[in-house]
């Protein structure tokens, strides 16, 4: 898989993701970290990446992308240190890969994750 994660996120995940076979980018890498959100998602899509992110405002960027399937992980962690965040995100994608490469939202909680499939209906 292709992911391109946030400033948000620690580059230690991005470091992890290399290790597991996959295409990782971080913001900061490409020296982007004052790229606005609406850009990154551009550049997630123009990438096929899938964005990592702590940061709310991606779920309305996606609800009003007319219909540019990015498959976005968004947490929503209380403990975000980086070895919870791991943890967490291996299990989204033992669980939900197969969401994540076609397209969805994925909202990260402390014990559960939730899949909305893109592109969202009302």
């Amino acid at each position: 898989m292709r992911f391109l994660a946030d400033m948000g996120v620690a580059q230690r995940i991005v470091h992890w993701l290399r290790a597991e076979g996959h295409d990782a980018n971080h913001l900061r890498e490409e020296n982007l970290h004052r790229l606005p959100n609406g850009e990154i998602f551009e550049k997630a899509h123009r990438e096929e990446r899938i964005l990592l992110t702590f940061d709310l405002d991606f779920g309305e960027i996606v609800a009003l992308s007319a219909g540019r399937a990015v498959s976005v992980i968004l947490f929503r962690l209380h403990n975000t240190r980086t070895d919870h965040v791991l943890d967490r995100l291996h299990k989204v994608l033992r669980d939900s890969g197969e969401a994540v490469e076609q397209g969805a939202i994925i909202v990260v909680e402390e014990s559960r994750h939730r899949v909305r499939r893109l592109p969202l209906r009302s």
